[in-house]
């Protein structure tokens, strides 16, 4: 019986033809039979793939063949081929879209300028050690405001913004101000948005900010349930959601009652099909199963 998996990895680099490494990578996922999302761009590559585990070895193999992807770092996590809709391979003048492609600067070391790379281990010593000179370290979200709801770092600061684009103008707005002379570590899922994102707060005069090495994958993986994380982590697949232990909190809330979930759900109203979280219950009807102030036009 066959083992599957999902790897994600990503890794910042000069890329001469992003299309070139488009038409490879389709081809060689293609040959392999895996299934997912790679996106590529001048700046390197950002992927999640899954199928088989043979074909997923034989893929980053061959993956790391390209110079520039030869030292890419790699998390695995639970999940199959079956969880993506397709194989989506694209070139975009960004690997991810903050709508600043000429604001990061990428070189055969990574990016330039960006905050302090921290290992779960090393976050845990440097909270620690603010706290012993009476300071508190400030867990900044780099994700969707959605994806908080339903796990996020303790007392952490979730901006509101609902697309990575929308990171800029929050910035730029004033209301982080505050925590330019503060240690910031800025968090996502696995590592790439915070990347991006603690440059451009560096960019903006943040002077000690740090970035989640591996995300919150490899912070789950290292603390589980037992460390500053709490909650579910959002996943952008089938599986919508995934936990580090069966000691994971349902911190997320059901739009209609209330009720703890870390359930997303469409809402059942054709026209609409807004995704909010939804209990069991509440759920299971489509009556209850739609926005409960009415569906947006």
């Amino acid at each position: 019986m066959a083992l599957n998996k999902i790897v994600l990895f990503y890794g910042f680099t000069p890329v001469l033809d992003p299309d070139a490494v488009r038409l490879w990578q389709r081809a060689l996922c293609e040959k392999l039979n895996l299934k997912g999302r790679i996106l590529i761009s001048k700046d390197g590559i950002n992927a999640t793939v899954g199928g088989d585990i043979k074909n997923l070895k034989q893929y980053l193999k061959t993956t790391r063949e390209y110079a520039g992807f030869k030292d890419i770092d790699i998390k695995w996590s639970d999940g199959s081929g079956d969880d993506f809709p397709r194989l989506s391979v694209k070139a975009r003048d960004e690997i991810v879209s903050f709508g600043a492609p000429g604001e990061l600067k990428v070189d055969e070391h990574g990016v330039v300028g960006g905050g302090t790379s921290l290992l779960p281990e090393e976050l845990h010593e440097l909270v620690a050690a603010k706290k012993s000179t009476g300071e508190e370290v400030v867990f900044f979200d780099g994700r969707n405001a959605f994806e908080a709801q339903i796990g996020k770092f303790k007392n952490a600061i979730v901006p509101d913004v609902a697309t990575t684009h929308d990171f800029i103008a929050e910035l730029d707005s004033g209301k982080y101000d505050n925590l330019k002379d503060k240690p910031v570590v800025t968090y996502c899922t696995g590592g790439i948005r915070c990347e991006v994102l603690s440059s451009l707060m560096v960019n903006r005069g943040f002077k000690e900010v740090y970035q989640m090495d591996g995300g919150i994958v490899r912070y789950g993986e290292t603390f589980k349930d037992e460390g500053l994380w709490e909650g579910s982590l959002y996943v952008f697949d089938k599986r919508m959601h995934m936990e580090f232990s069966d000691e994971a909190k349902e911190i997320g809330r059901c739009i209609r009652c209330e009720s703890p979930t870390n359930k997303f759900e469409n809402c059942a109203n054709p026209n609409c099909r807004n995704l909010n979280l939804y209990c069991a219950r509440c759920s299971a009807d489509p009556a209850t199963l739609q926005c409960p102030q009415g569906c947006a036009d």
